[in-house]
């Protein structure tokens, strides 16, 4: 056991260390530059035709779903518990100039997720049910050719097993913890009853992920549609109030931000020792994690979608990371250094979480309230989480085995939510989180050699804008 723990911690240091966490904002530089920096340039043009559609009634045919529904479901596996446990950690390890980083990462990565989607959609296939089947092992083996595959077959074992991990049992334990939490908050004795309460929620998780897999891709659609949106703005509500409340700490918070982003140690006091190296580890890497920009799984969904122009559909990919890091990430980021739980807290690992973010949102709304805000957001946020990655388990699973592996993957997938409920599963989280990060590589490989297919793309269909 000890074996697999230094193995897995190894491979864990590459993939979300400083050289992958460099090559990820690489590509998104090196794209930037060769497509005219679309996410500055361009942006007009991108949010009318994304967050300016959203009202837009657009119907879908057989075995796909509408272009709002494809970024749903995609925002829905993004904005997890990355959003709120992630960013909040980022910035207790790394500092507020974390932040800095985060956002520095988002803004790149704008550009390798509109290049991931657009090739998702040039590239993608048909499967024996006649629903649109997309997504880097697609653009790899139909874009790079059929001698590329077994890239192809890499990305998708490791897609298929880390959907059990960051997709499923991470956000379920978060939602049984953090209805623990609200659960004591109002009732002390309940945490004699905490086993059974996260075995309750399990269960009650299980039969709904259930229930919206048996419609397949159009019913996740049509659930992610309704839910995403609703549960952004909740969150983003109650974190503009905690903001407001505390607006008198703006300046001085953004002041720390950029300080701490090239200074650490002034920014948060010599005693914690935070490097350089940290604030910007910590601060890519929690935000790749969060908008997955160069993963490669945002794409498999958005290769579902109705829309038949690749670069179209590749702007809500764009709208994606802005959405989820520079929004919903950022609301965090500042009810956590406005309100102030984080001074005096900085390096101190166990409050590297939801309980930093907790007391943020207590600050404003008190203990029970604050508990009540943070569960009801990890619970659409994480229920949400599984259903998305849901559907790329069963794509990457479906790309090595056909269609007949769907349905025992999906009742599996239902079974682990359950177990991962009640379970304690720290190393099966920690080899999910490593299989997430090497996801990226076959990623970033097919991305980088197809590039010249994103440019030209992107180029025509701005010049036929102007004609």
């Amino acid at each position: 056991m000890e074996t697999i723990i230094a193995v897995n911690s190894a491979i864990n240091g590459f993939v979300w260390g400083p050289i992958m966490l460099a090559l990820l904002v690489g590509t998104g530089v090196y794209l930037s530059i060769r497509v005219g920096f679309i996410q500055f340039s361009k942006i007009g043009y991108w949010w009318k035709n994304t967050i300016g559609k959203i009202f837009k009634k657009t119907e879908a045919g057989e075995g796909e779903i509408t272009p709002l529904q494809a970024v749903s479901t995609a925002l829905a596996s993004t904005v997890g518990t990355g959003n709120i446990a992630g960013v909040t950690g980022a910035i207790i390890l790394g500092g507020p100039g974390a932040v800095f980083w985060m956002w520095i990462s988002a803004l790149f990565g704008m550009v390798t997720k509109f290049a991931e989607v657009t090739l998702a959609v040039k590239y993608r296939e048909r499967n024996d049910k006649g629903d649109w089947c997309g997504g880097p092992m697609y653009y790899i083996k139909n874009g790079l050719g059929a001698n590329w595959k077994w890239l192809g077959v890499i990305f998708s074992v490791f897609g298929a097993l880390a959907a059990f991990g960051i997709g499923n049992i991470a956000q379920i334990n978060s939602i049984a913890s953090s209805v623990n939490s609200v659960a004591v908050a109002f009732n002390p004795a309940a945490e004699n009853s905490a086993k059974t309460i996260s075995l309750i929620t399990g269960i009650v998780v299980a039969i709904f992920v259930a229930l919206v897999l048996i419609g397949g891709v159009k019913r996740i659609g049509q659930v992610t549609e309704k839910l995403v949106p609703g549960m952004a703005a909740v969150y983003i509500i109650c974190a503009l109030i905690v903001v407001i409340v505390n607006a008198g700490a703006i300046p001085g918070v953004f002041a720390s931000i950029f300080k701490g982003a090239f200074n650490p140690t002034a920014a948060v006091g010599g005693v914690v020792g935070i490097s350089i190296k940290t604030a910007i580890t910590k601060g890519v890497g929690r935000g790749v994690f969060s908008n997955e920009a160069g993963l490669g799984s945002a794409p498999i969904a958005h290769a579902a979608t109705s829309e038949k122009n690749p670069v179209r559909q590749g702007l809500y990919g764009i709208f994606e990371v802005f959405m989820d890091t520079i929004v919903i990430c950022t609301l965090t980021s500042l009810v956590v250094l406005c309100s102030g739980v984080a001074t005096g807290n900085f390096g101190n690992k166990d409050l590297a979480g939801v309980p930093t973010a907790v007391a943020g949102f207590a600050s404003v709304f008190g203990d029970k309230i604050g508990s009540m805000i943070l569960a009801v957001g990890l619970l659409l946020f994480a229920t949400s989480t599984i259903l998305g990655w849901a559907l790329y388990g069963v794509r990457c699973a479906e790309f090595i085995f056909g269609s007949k592996i769907i349905r025992p993957y999906e009742i599996v997938f239902c079974l682990v939510v359950i177990a991962g409920a009640v379970a304690d599963l720290t190393l099966v989280w920690d080899i999910s989180d490593t299989l997430n990060g090497l996801m990226a590589i076959p990623n970033l490989i097919a991305v980088l050699l197809l590039s010249p297919v994103v440019i030209k793309l992107t180029k025509e269909h701005f010049a036929g804008l102007k004609k």
